[in-house]
């Protein structure tokens, strides 16, 4: 009788262990970008060690694939620029992917009050341009839809009910001329 061999595909085998988590991260990075907790929350919940997504994580960062950093800015870029999300959900955002608070506060230091106030006031437009204002509309309604869906991206109420104010405004006014 011979005895049991090891063989290559042994998953208790470390290399190979090491290669399968690399593979499954590989796997998942090629569908979109990940920081190092996403990637780790995936090899714990398949079962792979500390040691093992320690290494892997590691290489991985080391050769450029996993940048937390670099994530942080494309992300606030892209949900900014698409989403139109403020630096409150943003933030939110970043921290349940598992950002540390230091990389988000660098993301978010692009973004000041000037820039998040010109931002909401495009949504808000963009918003009002479909809405219907005449004499049986209640402003009251529109208004509260408008902050509501400011702070649902983000902003803060204050200038949220400010930006909202103005630009009923200005938008009556344009529809009198």
């Amino acid at each position: 009788m011979s005895s049991p061999r090891r063989s290559t595909s042994d998953p208790t085998d470390s290399p190979s262990r090491d290669e399968q988590a690399r593979a499954l991260c590989l796997r998942l990075l090629t569908v979109r970008a990940r920081t190092r907790a996403e990637l780790a929350g995936h090899l714990e919940k398949r079962g792979y060690p500390d040691d093992v997504s320690r290494r892997v994580l590691d290489r991985l960062a080391h050769v450029g694939l996993v940048d937390d950093e670099d994530f942080a800015e494309q992300w606030v870029r892209s949900r900014r620029t698409h989403a139109g999300k403020g630096k409150r959900a943003l933030a939110a955002e970043l921290r349940t992917k598992g950002i540390d608070d230091d990389v988000i506060a660098g993301a978010l230091a692009g973004i000041d009050a000037e820039a998040e106030r010109a931002r909401a006031e495009q949504l808000v437009a963009d918003k009002l341009r479909r809405e219907r204002l005449d004499e049986d509309t209640d402003e009251t309604k529109v208004a509260r839809r408008l902050v509501g869906m400011l702070a649902r991206r983000g902003y803060h109420q204050s200038m949220a009910f400010d930006v909202v104010k103005v630009a009923l405004a200005s938008e009556r006014e344009r529809r009198r001329v």
